[in-house]
């Protein structure tokens, strides 16, 4: 039987609306428009969200960060650790009806190394990716890499999802559309009552098989979805997102916003919590492709204007509970924290406009692209474009929507032609726990994301990293790249602070580990 050809019988059983079981839909507010489907194309933490419900991965992170088989049975390891043997999980299908096989995953694999940091890590030592069969594919390296599944297993963006070989064969760079969102994870997308910037819809998959053994953690185990159907609602106004959660037209709210996470706490139907004590970490990402960003000088310039108390206190409030200083290009409270090279990041503004003066800087004006519905983005650029006019910069200050930003934030071009110089955004401090998964410390130039630094120094102290026989190398190569990161500045920490979700009482398993909401083993009393 040719790959493409199944029974109607079974497409009308998966294609059925789950939603006339009778359960009511679960309703979301997501901290973003939905405005780029494709979680490999986009880096945006609501695109990969959205990716959850849609794509399943081949290992999972439970828990404790630690790597599980998810899609795939298990593996085997051979020739002194160069050749890996997966084998999925018997019975695995997408969305219309089609098994999963080696071949989606080999393509997959390969689409999402050609975007992500890990993946990229996977793509360099791999010597072969290759199909054995349908249930079976094989990856053999150049040499050992023992952290295999956990770069498969990252949760962070961007994470390998995957999907069709005919889909995942597509540019990585180019979004793909509606159509292609096919998965085979615990959710499907309803493409047909799809309202770009009002709503999505998810209906729960049939077809879906969860791994049979263990219990859900994080994204590792069993994922039973227990709901029929998941709503998004996009409401980008935080108190039309409050009154919406308090009069239970809406059952779950992503991220607050700090002046009304308080009067939240205090209704007894609602509950307000910190879904994750790593919070995220504030940035300011320069374009080093053109001026005058692609001037060292000028970026090593602006540490010293940086206060990252001003930028965590705009997100996240006045009280500091919320918010942490003496960032660096690590998470705080993970094991390769280190305070080393930030000297050069204490707040001194006269000194920062001195530096900027003396860089060669002529004035040229500095295009800030800044997203105006997402409450967190938009109260950092404010604060990050004010303190560029005061270091001696002239800004131009362009305001849009995420999804805009996130569309321009591709393109190459000079500023002038549709282009952009800086903007300012945040990451989960997931992402920012070690250098394999952290895309905005890479130095990989075009290869690498948006933005593009170009700095072998760094990408020499990543490799070592990887080599390092112990952990105490690994802190010691990371505090070496936290100084060669404030020398070439392929981005600025602006700080770390902590947005809390709130929902109704009667959602039951909304809290869970990472930051990510994710919509297995959640129900609805």
């Amino acid at each position: 039987m040719e790959r493409r050809t199944v029974l109607k019988a079974g497409l009308a059983v998966l294609a059925a609306p789950a939603i006339a079981q009778g359960s009511r839909p679960l309703r979301f507010v997501p901290h973003a428009n939905l405005a780029v489907l494709d979680p490999v194309a986009s880096s945006a933490y609501v695109t990969r969200n959205h990716g959850f419900l849609v794509w399943d991965t081949l290992y999972g992170l439970d828990g404790e960060y630690r790597a599980r088989p998810q899609m795939v049975a298990g593996h085997s390891v051979e020739d002194g650790g160069l050749r890996w043997i997966f084998t999925l999980r018997e019975g695995l299908r997408f969305h219309d009806g089609e098994p999963v096989r080696g071949v989606d995953c080999v393509a997959s694999i390969r689409r999402w190394a050609a975007r992500d940091a890990m993946g990229g890590r996977v793509a360099a030592l791999a010597e072969e990716i290759a199909a054995l069969d349908d249930r079976r594919f094989a990856i053999r390296l150049k040499r050992p890499f023992a952290m295999l599944p956990d770069a498969l297993a990252k949760p962070g963006s961007i994470a390998c999802f995957v999907m069709p070989e005919r889909i995942a064969a597509s540019d990585p760079h180019r979004p793909f559309g509606q159509a292609e969102v096919i998965g085979s994870g615990p959710f499907r997308f309803r493409a047909d009552e799809f309202v770009p910037g009002a709503r999505v819809v998810y209906e729960r998959f049939a077809g879906y098989l969860p791994r049979t053994e263990g219990e859900a953690s994080f994204t590792a185990g069993p994922k039973r979805p227990l709901i029929d159907r998941v709503e998004w609602r996009i409401i980008p106004d935080p108190a039309t997102a409050a009154s919406a959660l308090r009069a239970g037209e809406v059952d779950w709210w992503e991220r607050t916003t700090a002046d009304l996470h308080p009067m939240l706490a205090r209704e007894r139907e609602l509950v307000v919590a910190i879904p994750d004590a790593l919070g995220f970490i504030a940035t300011f990402r320069p374009n080093h492709l053109h001026p005058p960003f692609d001037n060292a000088k000028l970026r090593r310039a602006l540490l010293p204007a940086v206060n990252q108390a001003d930028f965590g206190a705009a997100v996240a409030g006045a009280d500091p509970r919320f918010w942490r200083t003496g960032v660096g290009v690590f998470a705080p409270g993970t094991p390769l924290a280190t305070d080393a090279g930030l000297e050069a990041m204490r707040f001194d503004l006269e000194r920062a406009r001195r530096l900027v003066a003396e860089s060669g800087y002529r004035g040229e004006p500095v295009v800030v692209l800044a997203a105006t519905d997402v409450p967190a983005v938009n109260a950092m650029s404010e604060v990050g474009a004010d303190m560029l006019r005061k270091a001696g910069l002239t800004v131009d200050y362009q305001t849009m929507d995420w999804g805009s930003v996130v569309r321009r934030l591709n393109s190459r071009e000079p500023p002038d032609r549709g282009g952009w110089n800086a903007y300012f955004s945040s990451w989960a401090g997931l992402d920012h726990i070690n250098p394999a998964g952290h895309l905005v410390l890479r130095g990989n130039g075009r290869a690498g994301f948006i933005g593009w630094p170009d700095s072998p120094q760094i990408e020499a102290l990543r490799e070592a990293w990887f080599e390092a026989p112990t952990h105490e190398e690994q802190k010691r190569l990371a505090a070496e790249i936290q100084r060669q990161a404030m020398q070439d500045v392929p981005y600025i920490p602006l700080g770390q602070y902590f947005l809390p979700m709130a929902h109704r009482r009667t959602v039951r398993g909304a809290a869970q580990p990472g930051g990510i909401p994710l919509f297995w083993g959640v129900t609805i009393g």
